[in-house]
Order: structure tokens, then sequence, then C-alpha cells
């Protein structure tokens, strides 16, 4: 039996994901005694949804714009390398 899933609280789950990547990125998310492996495995983690959502059916044929999740995810990506 498949599944079916509402797109909108797909995207929903996914901005938290986005939000969290982005404030890591700008500092303002607080990552106070956590080590940069943490932070690096907890961004990592969120990048990993993002992936997972866009390639759901539903999302890929939903005409949305999908530009926030893809930038995040390339933000996550590139902090993820600088640290």
């Amino acid at each position: 039996m498949e599944i079916e899933r509402d797109v909108t609280q797909i995207l929903l789950a996914a901005d938290d994901s986005v939000d969290l990547i982005n404030s890591v990125n700008d500092g303002s998310w607080n990552v106070e005694n956590m080590e940069q492996s943490e932070i690096n495995d907890m961004v990592q983690r969120n990048v990993d949804h993002l992936e997972i959502i866009l390639a759901y059916e539903e999302v890929v044929a939903d005409d949305s714009d999908k530009t926030s999740y893809s930038d995040a995810i390339a933000t996550g990506n590139a902090y993820i390398a600088a640290n």
C-alpha cells in the first residue's frame, strides 16, 4: 500500500531543515557546547533530509518554487566542506 503524502506538509517539514542549515551557516543557531563534528553531522542530516524530500515523486511533480531547498542543500554542503 502506497502512502499518499501531502506536498504542502512535506515542504513545511523541509522548511525546518532550511531554517536550521541557514541559521547554522549565519551563526544564529545555538551550537554552544557542540563539537564541530557534531554540528557538521547535524547539518548533514538536514541536507540528507532535503535531498530525500526533493526526490519524492509528489514533490518532483509539484510546480512550486523549490529554490530555497536546493539553495539550503548547497549552503549546507559548503558549510561542511569549510568546517
